[in-house]
């Protein structure tokens, strides 16, 4: 599988009901586990003080991360993403963790 850097970034409509982005919150942390427990969400990450997420996903190629993966997210209709494929540096210090 292939590694991505994701960022998203969620904005719901002007007045939309309350009890609904609720409802879509609850069932987005309900499929993020599944999607962890598959192998999909590696890491997630919200920077301190913005209301934006960066996680580590992997999938088969960018395509399957979109169609199959992050478009299965509940709060998917009102993100926008940034998606980076990312590979190992061979400098990186957890690498050779990895590879071991």
């Amino acid at each position: 599988m292939k590694e991505f850097l994701v960022e998203l970034r969620t904005t719901f409509p002007e007045g939309m009901d309350q009890a609904e982005i609720d409802r879509l919150r609850a069932a987005e942390a309900v499929r993020a586990r599944e999607l962890a427990a598959a192998g999909h969400l590696v890491r997630l990450w919200r920077p301190v003080g913005e209301m934006r997420s960066i996680g580590l996903w992997r999938a088969a190629d960018e395509a399957e991360l979109h169609e199959k993966v992050l478009g299965t997210l509940p709060l998917h209709p009102f993100m926008t993403d940034r998606i980076t494929a990312v590979a190992p540096h061979p400098n990186d210090p957890g690498r050779a963790e990895s590879e071991a």
